[in-house]
């Protein structure tokens, strides 16, 4: 949802300091011979994002969500190629031979589907192989199912083109990328290209978890596409917060709905929460507690917002309510109160943008 007036909730972007942050990023990448796919799946694909994504210098444009890659096709936003991030249902193979450029693969039932959509399509779709180095989500698990898949696409799918393999790490499993999976990419890149008589296009060394190996110089030569996003919107990532990112380029706003002092113990015989949940509370006493009108279904977990406000702790949220203690600051939060909020995580990125009650405002930008 679009704003051009100040509503609440919601999150306000400065584009300017995300393209000082794609830039920088996409600027360091290619000092180490990295090209950044920029992935826009955290945001929706907003129309403001991926304009500033594809001005960065990325080579492609990057979701997960086919509806995600038709609205960026028809609001005509995006020059770049577009590829497709998440492994395509066979259901949905017509949508991705029409819509992307290029797609992550990692079962050779969908590849040979999709070699038939491209033929009826009369087009050539590339893709690249994922193999699971261990964190347990997509890819092919042994070596030799992804060179026979690697040969079968290379020699018998006329209407695939092999354009290199990938990993994905972190995302499931907590996996961290490090120069004994990195090189254990390589190393299967190179079987493969020894199998198929040709170099590969892209060997994509995975995720914002990567980027600190492309900057501190440790990422393996070959390794030459990372796949952007989280790192870009943050600043950060869980194992990486570089000094040349900004960290604010996404704020929520959101306004105070009532402001008194109460127990911080519930007072009643307990149950479990709206979510089925055992809560855990701790009693300090009265102290003075704050709602602000945004709740767990717009942002998913409340600790992983950020008070700009020193002295505002975050207790808790319902679907609808966040619950703050401002005791520290109780003289200046009141009712209609606007508070600003950061986030430490993914998560309310992905939250946020997709919900119907949260309002987007955008400031900077060309």
């Amino acid at each position: 949802m679009t704003m051009n007036r100040n509503q609440y909730p919601c999150v306000e972007f400065d584009l300017d300091k995300l393209a000082a942050n794609m830039a920088a990023l996409v600027e360091r990448c290619h000092d180490s011979l990295i090209e950044v796919a920029g992935v826009v799946k955290a945001v929706s694909s907003l129309p403001e994002i991926v304009r500033v994504y594809e001005e960065s210098g990325v080579k492609f444009i990057a979701t997960s969500r086919i509806s995600q890659m038709r609205a960026i096709r028809e609001a005509g936003i995006c020059k770049k190629p577009l590829m497709l991030i998440r492994i395509p249902m066979l259901s949905e193979l017509p949508d991705v031979v029409e819509l992307c450029d290029i797609s992550l693969q990692s079962d050779i039932i969908v590849l040979r589907a999709l070699n038939e959509e491209a033929k009826k399509q009369g087009k050539v779709h590339e893709v690249i192989l994922m193999m699971d180095l261990g964190d347990l989500r997509e890819g092919f698990w042994n070596e030799e199912d992804a060179i026979d898949a690697a040969l079968e696409v290379e020699h018998e799918l006329k209407n695939l083109r092999l354009a290199g393999v990938g990993v994905n790490l972190s995302c499931y499993g907590s996996v961290l990328p490090t120069k004994r999976n990195m090189q254990a990419l390589v190393s299967l890149a190179a079987d493969i290209e020894h199998e198929i008589g040709r170099p590969l296009d892209y060997i994509s060394g995975g995720a914002s978890t990567s980027a600190y190996m492309a900057m501190n110089g440790t990422m393996p030569y070959r390794i030459n596409l990372l796949r952007l996003g989280d790192i870009g919107l943050r600043g950060e990532t869980d194992n990486f917060s570089p000094d040349f990112l900004h960290k604010d380029v996404l704020t929520i706003k959101a306004e105070v709905i009532e402001c008194r002092d109460k127990p911080s113990f519930p007072v009643g015989e307990l149950g479990v929460d709206a979510f089925g949940e055992v809560g855990h509370y701790e009693d300090r006493g009265i102290r003075r507690r704050a709602l602000v009108a945004m709740g767990r279904v717009d942002y998913g977990n409340c600790f992983d917002l950020v008070p700009r406000m020193e002295g505002i702790e975050v207790i808790g949220a319902s679907s609808d309510h966040t619950i703050l203690d401002v005791e520290a600051v109780k003289d200046k939060v009141h009712v209609g109160d606007v508070l600003e909020f950061g986030i430490k995580a993914y998560g309310p990125m992905a939250y946020l943008t997709s919900s119907d009650g949260i309002h987007m405002v955008f400031k900077g930008g060309k």
